[in-house]
């Protein structure tokens, strides 16, 4: 559907990549991946006309039918909800428009009747009798109620405007689907309703996103840039992750047989094209899985932070109480007599849309904000450390480089040992005596997560921080807590982080009632659905 040959980009004579050649075909999901920088979203660009190549070009079959998704909120304030999702298929709305406009006139001519009747045939055969119905299908999916598709768009929340554009960029079953981070702001239920049209999509999707459980559900393929190279890879994130890692590992060990490595490699692929998962995408990869070389195996220059939690002391019997805590903020009531006691080795997800009493709570634990009623009771042993969601206040108006900064937080202040600490978290070089108020977001929580790790506590409060994280970080976090032996408290939009980590989840009502499950992730969202 796609072919991609000989493709370069420079930007100011530095190349971003080069010599890619590429190609997509037709019902395969293709998950671009990247660090940050690497051009991921430029790529899509390229790929969808929207940006120029330095050289090489990109080849679509005639006759398809393409769909972006969008990425300005406000480029539909002009028109209503409904409007909105039908300009998807842009030849469809214009023709609408154009009957309606004739069908207006007082008095029609042979010339408009004539004309009218070839746009009633178009009009049919793109399905624009179904249009609205099929709009409205893809809009409730997405959790866009029938109370808003008559509502001009500039009314709307800005999370419903998200997915207002990703249902256009979904309607009318484009050929090629082509999308940016399309699970951002998104709830849990739309996410999951968005992965189930994608597993029964028959066209080409080629998408960009952080969300590994995402990629691990629809992708078939991942499109990988580095070295300045893009390359092409058989199967879903977590094969291109584990089986680069072997790869890796392997090509380090120079002492073992190349038979040896060989087999080893077969082994893995065997085991993951064993794969039993029922879902289209995942029949599709096991096929693919089955016909790969070790040849094609994935190799990555990418780097991982170290994430790693060591509390000075187990926490003791008595860790934390919470009873009876309420909060209004700005006369809202975010937390409505909430009590829970957190027991030894409980690791806990907050999940749910009600992130105002995440953040509330965690807050109010840190000693941040005072409840406007109940108590917190920590136990004599616990200690905590916490990363808010906003960490402004960490580095707005600060002079000092990395070193200065973490210093404050470290019981040993020489530079050699802070030096090798920010070089595992991937600043080295002269990177440490940068000011860290301009450091980026994904910096910024790098650092925090570094607090965090000097502070030697044994319980974690966490909002939010897969935040402005790039894939390698966010699974270098998922390992740290995974691995630690103490209690984590989570907030985050990580379906496969809370579910490998946790054992408990909080979910909160939208008047602050608490929903405590003592279960992963996965059981609670199968029992959600089961009621």
């Amino acid at each position: 559907m796609i072919t991609v040959t000989d493709l370069s980009l420079n930007y100011s004579g530095t190349p971003l990549f080069s010599h890619v050649d590429l190609q997509f075909d037709r019902g395969n999901c293709y998950g671009i991946i990247g660090a940050n920088g690497a051009g991921k979203s430029t790529f899509l660009k390229i790929l969808s006309g929207e940006l120029d190549s330095t050289s090489g070009e990109v080849s679509i079959l005639p006759n398809i039918r393409m769909s972006v998704l969008k990425q300005d909120q406000n480029a539909y304030d002009a028109y209503n909800v409904m409007d909105t999702v039908v300009m998807g298929n842009q030849r469809l709305y214009d023709i609408g428009k154009q009957k309606d406009a004739l069908y207006a006139k007082e008095e029609m001519t042979d010339e408009d009747g004539l004309l009218a009747c070839q746009l009633e045939e178009e009009y049919a055969e793109l399905g624009g009798w179904e249009a609205e119905s099929n709009a409205s299908r893809i809009l409730q999916g997405l959790g866009v109620g029938t109370e808003y598709h008559d509502s001009p768009m500039a009314t709307l929340d800005p999370r419903l405007k998200v997915k207002v554009l990703l249902a256009q960029a979904l309607f009318g079953s484009p050929d090629l689907l082509m999308m940016d981070e399309p699970t951002n702001n998104l709830d849990i239920d739309a996410v999951n309703w968005l992965e189930d049209f994608l597993l029964d999509f028959e066209g080409t999707v080629i998408v960009v996103s952080h969300d590994r459980h995402f990629l691990n559900t629809v992708c078939t393929h991942i499109v990988d840039i580095d070295y300045n190279k893009i390359k092409m890879y058989v199967g879903n994130y977590d094969f291109w992750y584990e089986s680069s890692q072997l790869v890796q590992q392997l090509v380090k060990n120079q002492n073992k047989r190349n038979e040896e490595k060989i087999k080893e490699l077969q082994d893995f692929i065997s085991r993951f094209s064993a794969n039993k998962s029922k879902s289209k995408q995942a029949t599709a990869r096991r096929k693919l899985l089955d016909k790969l070389t070790v040849q094609e195996m994935p190799a990555s220059s990418r780097r991982y932070p170290f994430v790693g939690f060591t509390p000075d002391r187990e926490v003791g019997k008595d860790i934390l109480f919470v009873t009876d805590v309420s909060k209004t903020i700005d006369g809202v009531k975010v937390l409505d007599k909430v009590s829970f006691i957190v027991g030894h080795d409980e690791k806990i997800a907050f999940v749910g849309e009600n992130e105002n009493a995440h953040t509330a709570l965690f807050k109010i634990l840190s000693g941040e904000l005072e409840p406007d009623e109940g108590a917190v009771k920590w136990g004599q042993t616990a200690t905590f450390s916490y990363f808010p969601k906003d960490n402004t206040p960490y580095f707005q108006d600060c002079e000092d480089d990395l070193v200065q900064w973490l210093r404050q937080f470290s019981k040993d202040p020489q530079e050699q040992y802070l030096r090798g600490f920010l070089g595992r978290m991937l600043f080295s070089g002269d990177e440490v005596h940068k000011p860290v108020k301009v450091l980026s977001g994904g910096e910024k929580v790098r650092c925090m997560l570094s607090r965090m790790m000097l502070s030697g506590a044994n319980v974690l409060l966490l909002d939010q921080p897969t935040n402005h994280l790039d894939l390698e970080s966010i699974a270098a976090l998922n390992k740290g807590l995974e691995a630690v032996k103490c209690n984590v408290l989570v907030a985050s939009h990580d379906h496969q982080l809370i579910q490998t980590v946790c054992n408990r989840v909080f979910d909160f009502t939208p008047e602050g009632k608490l929903i405590d499950s003592k279960t992963t992730y996965d059981e609670y969202l199968e029992r959600q659905r089961e009621q």
